[in-house]
């Protein structure tokens, strides 16, 4: 199972603007389909409306990951003598 590392309010605020660049990069795609960057918008959008569904963001995860590694290398190398 996944561990939810986001709050509530950051979670609402991811869903509403999430939503809110999904609709309008879908309204501009139906007006330029050949406008393939909004297709990454689109992406994008969706993504951050799974996460704030979730509570669970992989860049916060991978972020809190990285400093817990760092925080036990400096605890590991710390030689007093």
């Amino acid at each position: 199972m996944i561990k939810q590392n986001i709050g509530i309010v950051n979670s609402l605020v991811r869903i509403t603007f999430g939503l809110t660049m999904l609709c309008w990069a879908c309204a501009k795609y139906v007006k330029t389909p050949w406008r393939d960057s909004l297709l990454l918008v689109i992406f994008a959008s969706a993504m951050k409306v799974g996460e704030g569904i979730l509570r669970f963001c992989p860049i916060t995860f991978m972020f809190e990951n990285y400093q817990e590694e760092k925080n036990e290398e400096k605890e590991i190398s710390f030689n007093p003598s």
